[in-house]
């Protein structure tokens, strides 16, 4: 991610010089885009770097949750940085239009930004259709429900870029045939919009985790099965499974013991429980069982 951080800013800084020399609204568009980017992606290692941190006094299921605080910050500095600049400064190209220049060093900037952008893209993609794969998902799937925030957020931000050096590209050489601004104004105004559609959405994924998601009914199910397959479990009553960090799982159930049960039959029964579960679901960090006594039958 260091790489991905140094090499976005240097695209924004030639972005910047482009700018500067052509006057293009659609690349000073590009400039916002790329300055959003680069602060993501320091609010992306700062996420990395604070949820790791294991649980102490205070928090005793860790600081997982600090990754979707960050990623949501990220997303709204994409949007206000990013977004509303970009939007802002077509509007203000379609009410003052001003003449492009140096177009051959803005071509190069774009391309050389568009083939660094497409790499990580599909850098980013491998990425996600490999984990998908493992836990048996689609592709489009495993974006949506992954609790990855930086992965998702990762691809997002290389689609949304590779989107946007197409449009700015776009806007330059209509601009550049047709002799008007509109077209560099309207690039610039698409650019801000597709960056304020995935701020946005990846906004209120965060904002999902953040305040506590349960995991996807596969896993809560396979999470049912491992319990009341274990010796001595008569029922699996409540079963909560959510997200405490990027794949972090904390497991509350309440669970019925066979009648009869004594406490240290009891004890052992939820540590083979609590054990089993580690085992099988290494992503799960945490599991807290309240056990029962099985009901007596009604009358038959």
């Amino acid at each position: 991610m260091v790489i991905a951080l140094l090499a976005n800013l240097g695209i924004a800084v030639a972005k910047l010089i482009a700018a500067v020399l052509t006057r293009s609204s659609a690349m000073l568009a590009e400039v916002f885009h790329s300055s959003a980017d680069t602060g993501n992606q320091l609010l992306l290692l700062l996420a990395n770097r604070r949820a790791g941190r294991p649980p102490e006094p205070g928090y005793p299921i860790g600081h997982g949750r600090e990754a979707y605080f960050w990623a949501l910050i990220a997303s709204l500095g994409m949007f206000f940085t990013g977004a509303l600049l970009s939007i802002g400064e077509g509007i203000s190209q379609l009410l003052h239009p001003t003449e492009v220049g140096s177009l051959a060093v803005a071509y190069a900037v774009l391309g050389v930004s568009l083939c660094l952008d497409g790499l990580s893209l599909l850098r980013a993609y491998g990425q996600l259709r490999r984990e998908a794969a493992t836990l048996d998902r689609d592709f489009l799937e495993h974006l949506d429900v992954t609790s990855d925030p930086v992965g998702r957020a990762v691809f997002a931000e290389d689609a949304v870029s590779v989107v946007g050096n197409v449009l700015a590209a776009a806007g330059i050489a209509l601009h550049q045939l047709t002799g008007s601004a509109v077209p560099d104004a309207v690039a610039a105004l698409l650019i801000g919009l597709s960056l304020g559609v995935v701020a946005i959405e990846l906004a209120r994924r965060n904002r999902d985790f953040l305040i506590g998601r349960e995991a996807a009914p596969a896993t809560r199910a396979r999470v049912a099965e491992l319990i009341a397959r274990q010796a001595g479990v008569a029922r699996v009553g409540e079963l909560l499974v959510m997200y405490v960090g990027p794949r972090r799982l904390w497991v509350l159930a309440n669970v019925d013991l066979d009648r009869g049960l004594d406490s240290t039959a009891v004890d052992r029964v939820v540590g083979q429980v609590a054990s089993t579960v580690h085992t099988e679901l290494p992503a799960v960090v945490r599991v807290d069982v309240v056990p029962h006594a099985a009901p007596c039958p009604g009358p038959g």
